[in-house]
């Protein structure tokens, strides 16, 4: 099998797993080269993946060889670096959100369709065999017609964890933007897209102080609203609810859960890739768990770019698109502006569902 050179561009937190996934599971990818800012970063990477190079993002970008560029730097970072690689004439795989702005959105869209190359990004959960179990539940009709769901993120925050919070409470952060992808693709995923969002936003507290060792005491002045509800009408006719907050100490809430005319489903957690789902069909008295009928259970991220990689051998569509990643962000900045004008926002964007992944697939293996 052929393999696709790609290199990683961000070699902070997350890129652990990609760096893990990308160059000892998915067998149609190989790792060439990686950048990043921190040159103690790289040099821990090449530690450990002796087979990566280190290369500035210039010679990344002028490597004939690289055909895709897993950009993982942080938020701010995801335009300028993907709208060079696309000029580059390279494609590339966003970590989440694809962009901070709509117009960002659309510029990096219009570029990649000039240049003949593809635009990706995170979150790739919804491809792994939780919620794909669960859209094959939906297809197949085991709860009937959907017609309404409901979304929760909870938590307080990650200045007591991570051990460079800041960029969570500034621009392109907060729990919407942060969090939000994971549940919005996962229901774009299952539900189709979304025609208009209204919501309410607000920042409960001002500053947050960092616990966590490296930066402990530091104090993080919050520019985004952390607590934010949001009210989905979807093309289809279903009514969706999400919310994420980084202000709760503690919720009792489900994640995500699919309610249809014929039943009801629970959707696992779409920041991990399993899960157990759970349905309770109409005239059931309890919750029934459900085996998964897909793979990649555990934790697969990187899948996105291998898929990208494959699509393009293929020539056949990416799931994790550009196209699908730009219109969550479309109904993430609604919400928000939904909160500050105090209506309904009609979406200017819309995308297809994503191809569902076959059954019975290997571990590493891309169709």
């Amino acid at each position: 099998m052929k393999k696709t050179p790609i290199a990683i561009v961000g070699c902070g937190n997350i890129s652990a797993i990609y760096f893990k996934n990308l160059c000892t599971v998915f067998d149609n990818v190989e790792v060439k080269a990686c950048a990043d800012l921190d040159p103690e970063r790289v040099a821990a990477k090449l530690a450990e993946y002796p087979s990566v190079k280190s290369a500035t993002l210039e010679e990344i970008l002028a490597d004939p060889e690289i055909e895709i560029i897993v950009n993982l730097t942080t938020p701010q970072g995801h335009f300028p670096v993907a709208m060079q690689a696309v000029e580059a004439g390279k494609s590339v795989h966003n970590e989440k959100p694809v962009v901070l702005t709509r117009d960002e959105g659309r510029q990096l869209l219009a570029a990649a369709k000039a240049k003949g190359v593809r635009v990706g990004s995170a979150p790739d959960t919804f491809m792994g065999g939780g919620i794909q179990t669960c859209r094959k539940l939906i297809d197949d009709g085991w709860i009937g017609q959907p017609i309404g769901a409901q979304a929760f993120m909870f938590c307080h925050g990650h200045e007591s964890w991570h051990p460079d919070p800041e960029f969570y409470y500034k621009v392109g952060g907060g729990p919407m933007f942060d969090m939000g992808p994971y549940y919005l693709t996962a229901l774009v995923s299952l539900l189709g897209p979304v025609k208009r969002v209204t919501g309410s936003a607000r920042i409960s507290f001002p500053e947050r102080t960092i616990t966590s060792a490296k930066k402990y005491g530091q104090k993080v002045d919050v520019e985004i609203p952390t607590h934010v509800t949001g009210i989905m009408d979807f093309a289809s006719g279903a009514i969706g609810t999400i919310t994420t907050s980084f202000d709760v100490w503690g919720a009792e809430v489900p994640r995500i859960e699919i309610f249809g005319t014929e039943g009801s489903l629970s959707v696992p957690d779409p920041n991990g890739f399993g899960g157990v789902p759970k349905i309770m069909r109409m005239g059931a008295q309890a919750w029934s768990d459900l085996p998964l009928t897909h793979g990649y259970a555990d934790k697969a991220r990187g899948i996105g770019p291998a898929d990208m990689a494959a699509a393009i051998a293929a020539n056949r569509p990416h799931r994790a698109s550009g196209e699908l990643a730009y219109h969550v962000l479309d109904i993430m900045h609604g919400f928000h502006d939904a909160s500050e004008q105090g209506k309904h926002i009609a979406l200017e964007s819309t995308c297809g569902r994503p191809a569902p992944l076959p059954t019975g697939m290997l571990k590493g293996e891309m169709d």
